[in-house]
């Protein structure tokens, strides 16, 4: 069963949920602009929104332009806390290195997820406990068969 909380919102045009089960609302352009090859732009939703304390809202790219025009989010997910009372932006920027991406009024652009959140008390200690991970960060868990074959086998360089 899917949770519900009740947000209250003044907008232009209500976020809306394409399916049942999504858990992405569609943020609509509140304005009408063309972003060039590698250009970013602070595009307006005339979305404002009060969440009740314990949630957060994330604004994260929709699929369909990050795919198919390279249209991303500069700051993905755009973090937008209970205490928040202006009006939502997307930071968008558009990848393509050679086609400009218009948007009109109205045009989808971006999916609101709203989430409860945990605050977190920080307790100062000396040492943390092990773990199986450990200090193991960005790659330690190895690289796929496709991966392994841009490398040369003796030397390990990438070809």
């Amino acid at each position: 069963m899917t949770q519900s909380v009740e947000v209250l919102i003044t907008a232009s045009v209500l976020p809306e949920y394409a399916h049942a089960g999504d858990a992405g609302a569609d943020l609509h352009s509140a304005e009408a602009l063309t972003l060039a090859p590698g250009e970013r732009h602070l595009v307006a939703t005339g979305v404002s929104i009060a969440l009740p304390d314990g949630f957060a809202a994330f604004v994260v790219p929709r699929s369909g332009l990050a795919s198919k025009h390279g249209i991303t989010i500069v700051n993905s997910p755009g973090t937008v806390d209970a205490g928040y009372r202006g009006e939502i932006k997307v930071a968008l920027l558009n990848t393509d290195l050679t086609r400009a991406f218009s948007i009109a009024v109205g045009d989808r652009i971006a999916q609101l997820i709203i989430m409860p959140v945990a605050r977190a008390t920080f307790i100062p200690v000396d040492r943390l406990p092990g773990s199986q991970r450990g200090e193991s960060g960005f790659g330690s868990t190895g690289v796929t068969v496709a991966d392994s074959a841009l490398t040369t086998p003796k030397t390990g360089e990438s070809r």
